[in-house]
């Protein structure tokens, strides 16, 4: 397998001074992110390797890291819905637009030397593993990455709801929600100078108040059981790691 330049993807090593207060998260990456730009289709290597370089250095601060990977932008199943599509086959058209992404992103980082694991929440035997929990923990303690793909493998669920759902089964202790924005607004700031941005949120006031940080029932599992969630911008480079040395960025929506 070929090996990325080391300019790119080697992380420093783990010093004293940098260690996590995290053990084990999971980090919810939309397929956005591995777009060229925002609106832009298909996976630009740049920023894939972008994103893997940021994984690799929070993988080498010994975190046990768990992702969750979403598909928009290879194909939204609620898109072709909306356009006439049976929701049904629309929605896991959209779960096979996430194994692509997974498969992109384990590449990326195996060609690191990073061992990397992707399960998928549908059978597809010969390019990944089925999703059993109890594989996917013993992966994470063997300290390999586990990719899940494929949502919960249920229509109208999205993949917010899988990170959630991932995140509660295999124990992690927060959730790291990557976006393309510093945090939860009021409104959108890229459409409303106004908007404020809130340093931090209760599960109820995400709820009653409709903000888009995940949806409704993403959030409300997360209520259930606890599992503190942080919105912040992976596209600022060491945000990731400034998350795990417990830094104070994004929008943490906790009890």
């Amino acid at each position: 397998m070929e090996t990325l330049p080391d300019s790119k993807l080697a992380p420093n090593k783990e010093t004293k001074s940098e260690r996590s207060i995290y053990r084990r998260v999971l980090l919810k990456l939309s397929g956005e992110i591995l777009a060229e730009q925002d609106g832009a289709f298909g996976i630009d290597q740049e920023a894939l390797e972008g994103i893997a370089s940021e994984i690799i250095e929070a993988k080498n601060m010994g975190v046990e890291i768990a992702i969750v990977i979403g598909g928009g932008n290879i194909l939204r199943g609620a898109t072709f819905s909306a356009l006439g599509m049976e929701r049904v086959t629309a929605d896991h058209m959209g779960m096979l637009a996430t194994v692509i992404n997974a498969l992109a992103l384990q590449h990326s980082l195996e060609s690191a030397g990073v061992s990397t694991r992707v399960q998928t929440a549908l059978e597809i035997h010969k390019l990944a593993e089925p999703y059993i929990r109890r594989r996917a923990v013993r992966h994470l303690q063997k300290g390999r990455v586990v990719i899940f793909a494929a949502g919960t493998g249920n229509p109208y669920f999205t993949t917010d709801t899988a990170a959630s759902l991932r995140a509660v089964e295999v124990e992690a202790e927060v959730i790291f929600k990557a976006t393309k924005v510093d945090g939860v607004y009021s409104a959108d700031p890229m459409k409303d100078d106004s908007a404020v941005k809130y340093d931090s949120l209760s599960y109820i006031e995400v709820l009653q108040r409709g903000l888009k940080v995940m949806d409704s029932t993403s959030v409300s599992l997360c209520m259930d059981n606890k599992m503190p969630l942080v919105v912040f911008n992976v596209r600022k480079k060491g945000s990731i790691k400034k998350l795990l040395l417990g830094e104070k960025i994004g929008t943490v929506v906790g009890a």
